[in-house]
């Protein structure tokens, strides 16, 4: 399955009930890290191609071609990735998902199974049954 890197500060306690709960007790068999800054992250994830999911980005999600390794970063669910972030040599490409002209964009759980099942689905279902 997918790995889940955080970077703080988070908006949330891990440990915390209603985590435990939104997360149907998952939380002990998911794959989680924490990192202390952004840096750190992309640090960790040298070797991978990086792809920052954005309502700025100029080409869709379903365009590109996707393997397995591949990084997706999402920003906050109230403001999407700062532009510095957007900019940066680090990313491989910035996709978007495509909307309905007036809606802004899906909720951030939304958008990550949409990104994820479709890297999923180009790499053949890959780990599924």
């Amino acid at each position: 399955g997918a790995k889940l890197h955080l970077i703080k500060p988070l908006g949330f306690n891990l440990d915390e009930k209603q985590v435990r709960r939104a997360g149907l007790d998952y939380l002990d068999i998911a794959n989680i890290i924490v990192h202390e800054n952004y840096q750190a992250c992309i640090s960790s994830l040298k070797g991978n191609r990086l792809f920052a999911v954005s309502t700025k980005a100029s080409k869709y999600y379903h365009d590109a071609k996707y393997r397995p390794g591949d990084v997706f970063i999402f920003g906050p669910e109230t403001r999407g990735l700062p532009n510095d972030i957007l900019t940066s040599t680090d990313n491989y490409m910035n996709v978007r998902i495509p909307m309905a002209k007036d809606n802004r964009s899906m909720n951030l759980s939304n958008s990550v199974a949409v990104i994820l099942y479709e890297a999923w689905r180009q790499n053949s279902f890959n780990g599924g049954d």
